[in-house]
């Protein structure tokens, strides 16, 4: 017999695709293991299963046929070596479905597909989620999850789920010190697995001379490793509570699990040690179900022409580096962003397309989705869903409008874009180098989320690169970090960088290039330094938040700022260890190192000429940099300067 107990803890936290629960914890307690035996022809062992009645599909509508064809696809690709898949299926946001599944590491090709397959018929099923938009189910072997909204790369804690069996352990003190120490050292190995390759690790422990401890976790493996550390952890941290001295746990949420008994529950032996060299997930075969490709992207130029008015100027939304941007409704009553490049790029229509096959893949929900492209005699146009809050600059360096972000807005903010760029640095299977992260590039959903915006540009556009530095220096004054500005030299740290500036803009409500403008030898980072070091933290943030902000957060933020805006990049932290600053109070932050003032220093001698254009942005005034000669440097180059991003891609 076994029984259900919800747990008295309660939380209120939304989280993408699993949305907030009455009882965020379940417990089960299990009689006795239902299964002592690793016969590869077992049927796989439901553990649990979670839908949200909040969400729900009409039958036989267009959303049931894509989660069946989404389901279709997940079982057809079970047999993937690398142990999970992920896709999209849908052209609109209101039917479209995403999916995916993670066998346990030590699964073989055919027991994978085994779960998976069954998982795909089970979780449709009357008793279990029959019309709910959002689901996710976990058996022993595996774990299924679809929703309506993008979830991929990023960590839900809820529905948290505890489950024990009743049976006591001798010496409970002891064999918890035993469990504590296996579950640290795996935790460490399966959290540091590379992204997008199985965050799985195992290991065995003497208990007596009769018994012997088996420990398991695992994590979704697309969220990066910093979320694996804290997902195990706080799923582990759940153990004392739930299941002290039992024989056995399992305790699971829908991004990792852990697991522990004292009998083999995985193939021991399938288990690698050392691991080997990591296998990357490989694409999805050219002709699966719901895979994105460029025939299902492209659009033709009468449809954008008839959602434009034929790009009239009441639709223009603005204009940057590669061309401007309209607003249209599709015949579906869809809104679009348009972005009409212009006729300067000599990419080939092949190259263009795969392009933009690559950065549609990119998904997360703190950046712009590309929807599509149109590509018709001179005209190459790209399709991004609409954002309707505009830009942040069109909030923030507004004195009536800055009002309406709130401290607890500017922190959700600041937050966002942390996780965007690093799903672009390390989470998403290219490595994106972003290279023009300013306030105008960072978009405002309904509910002023942030989405990170022209990213990709230089790979659609064609821009010559090379890895490391260029000789087209492409970025926004001030936002540049000093190696990427006077060499050409660029990495994910330039980002960081910017981001650091950015941050400083968030808390203070001030441009960079204001102070640039004035006549004083003082800047935003000199400002925000002078404040640091004298302890006047609070003078730092604009003046309307001081009232309502949380002390803690703004020190905490300014000193990560600052951290990230030092002129060596090697001391600036990555953007993992960022997300990992800002999500935890215990972590000791190093103290940062006054930052440069080269832009504004113009009269130093190495200082290349400067020489300004105002830009097109609709959205800010910021300058962009013409560099005429690198007097830095024994070689004259010619670099110029304008609002676009460039992008590292290539695959990993």
């Amino acid at each position: 017999m076994s029984c259900i107990m919800k747990n008295k803890h309660k939380t209120d936290q939304t989280t993408m695709g699993m949305p907030s629960f009455n009882g965020s914890m379940f417990l089960l307690i299990l009689s006795l293991p239902s299964f002592l035996s690793l016969n590869s022809e077992a049927a796989p062992e439901y553990r649990y299963h979670y839908c949200s009645n909040q969400t729900t599909f009409t039958p036989n509508s267009t959303y049931q046929s894509n989660l069946n064809r989404l389901l279709s696809s997940l079982s057809s690709n079970s047999t993937h070596e690398s142990g999970f898949y992920n896709t999209t299926v849908g052209q609109t946001p209101e039917t479209t479905v995403y999916g995916l599944f993670f066998c346990r590491g030590d699964l073989t090709p055919n027991d994978c597909q085994d779960c998976v397959s069954t998982a795909t018929k089970v979780i449709v099923q009357e008793q279990y989620c029959p019309v709910e938009k959002v689901a996710v189910i976990w058996y022993g072997e595996c774990v299924l999850r679809y929703s309506n909204q993008s979830f991929f790369s990023i960590m839900d804690e809820a529905p948290l789920i505890s489950m024990y069996n009743i049976q006591n352990i001798t010496n409970s003190s002891r064999f918890t010190q035993l469990l504590g120490t296996s579950m640290n050292g795996i935790v460490t190995k399966a959290s540091n697995a590379p992204s997008g390759t199985q965050k799985f690790a195992t290991t065995e422990a003497n208990f007596s001379e009769l018994q012997k401890l088996y420990s398991l976790v695992q994590c979704d493996p697309l969220i990066s490793s910093s979320d694996c550390n804290r997902c195990l952890g706080t799923v582990i941290g759940n153990l004392p509570a739930c299941c002290a001295g039992k024989q056995g746990a399992n305790v699971l949420n829908p991004s990792c699990f852990v697991r522990y008994e004292i009998y083999p529950f995985y193939t021991v032996q399938a288990v690698p040690s050392p691991a080997p060299t990591p296998v990357l997930l490989a694409p999805p075969p050219p002709k699966a179900s719901g895979e994105i490709t460029t025939d299902s992207l492209q659009y033709d130029l009468a449809t954008i022409e008839a959602a434009t008015n034929n790009f009239a100027d009441d639709n223009k939304l603005g204009s940057g580096g590669f061309g401007e941007v309209f607003k249209g409704t599709l015949p579906n009553k869809q809104e679009i962003a348009v972005k009409r490049l212009s006729q300067s790029s000599q990419q080939g229509a092949e190259e263009f397309k795969n392009e933009v096959l690559l950065v549609a893949k990119l998904q997360h929900r703190n950046l712009v989705r590309l929807l599509g492209y149109c590509l018709e005699g001179a005209e190459k146009l790209l399709l991004y869903e609409f954002v309707p809050n505009k830009s942040l600059d069109y909030f923030l360096f507004d004195p009536e409008k800055r009002g309406l972000l709130d401290w607890s807005s500017r922190y959700n903010i600041i937050g966002g874009v942390a996780r965007g760029i690093l799903y672009l640095h390390e989470d998403s299977r290219l490595r994106i180098i972003h290279r023009d992260l300013k306030a105008s590039n960072i978009l405002l959903d309904a509910n002023l989320n942030p989405k990170i915006s022209d990213f990709g540009m230089a790979r659609i556009f064609g821009v010559d690169e090379t890895q490391g530095n260029t000789s087209k220096i492409v970025g926004t004054f001030g936002y540049m970090s000093p190696e990427y500005a006077m060499h050409g030299q660029f990495s994910v740290k330039s980002d960081v960088y910017s981001f650091g500036v950015l941050i400083l803009e968030i808390l203070s409500g001030k441009k960079i290039s204001a102070f640039g403008q004035s006549d004083t030898a003082e800047d935003l980072l000199s400002y925000a330094w002078k404040h640091w070091s004298n302890g006047s933290y609070l003078d730092v943030l604009d003046s309307d938040m001081r009232d309502s902000c949380s002390r803690n957060e703004v020190i905490q933020c300014i000193h990560i700022g600052l951290l990230c805006v030092q002129e060596n990049p090697a001391d600036r932290p990555s953007m993992a260890t960022i997300i990992l600053m800002l999500n935890s109070d215990s972590v000791t932050l190093p103290s940062p190192q006054k930052p440069p003032f080269f832009l504004h220093s113009r009269t130093e001698q190495n200082m290349p000429t400067i020489a300004m254009d105002s830009d097109k942005s609709s959205s800010t005034n910021m300058p962009t940099v013409e560099v005429n000669s690198d007097k830095s440097s024994s070689t004259s180059v010619q670099w110029s300067v304008n609002e676009a991003s460039i992008t590292e891609l290539y695959p990993r």
